[in-house]
């Protein structure tokens, strides 16, 4: 079983989140700075209600926050439940690893009562 901070409703909204291309892209733009959602929508073919849309998909998440300044409002990364997504993935990548680990003895143990 993974150990992880996240209850399982906010995993899945995390990973659904995540899901989608044009999300994926605003979590990248925003780790590296801070975007309006004006900026952000103009990086898009879609019209600006479905990248504000898109922003509290992420928002729901918890993989952005919104502050408002002035008339702007400005979209955030909270990194640390993008640490605590990388923290579960890496621990699935250690169950796997293991997985593997555990092939490559069985198959080693059949090679070698095939050679005795």
């Amino acid at each position: 079983m993974v150990v992880s901070e996240l209850t399982d409703s906010e995993i899945d909204r995390i990973f659904q989140a995540l899901a989608d291309a044009t999300r994926r892209d605003i979590v990248s733009r925003v780790l590296t700075s801070e975007h309006s959602v004006t900026a952000l929508a103009e990086r898009y073919d879609m019209s600006f209600a479905a990248v504000q849309k898109h922003v509290q998909v992420l928002e729901r998440a918890l993989l952005v926050t919104k502050q408002r300044r002035g008339r702007e409002q400005l979209v955030h990364s909270r990194i640390e439940t993008i640490g605590q997504a990388t923290t579960l993935l890496q621990a699935y990548e250690q169950i796997w690893a293991q997985r593997a680990l555990r092939i490559d003895e069985i198959l080693a143990e059949d090679t070698a009562k095939e050679k005795s």
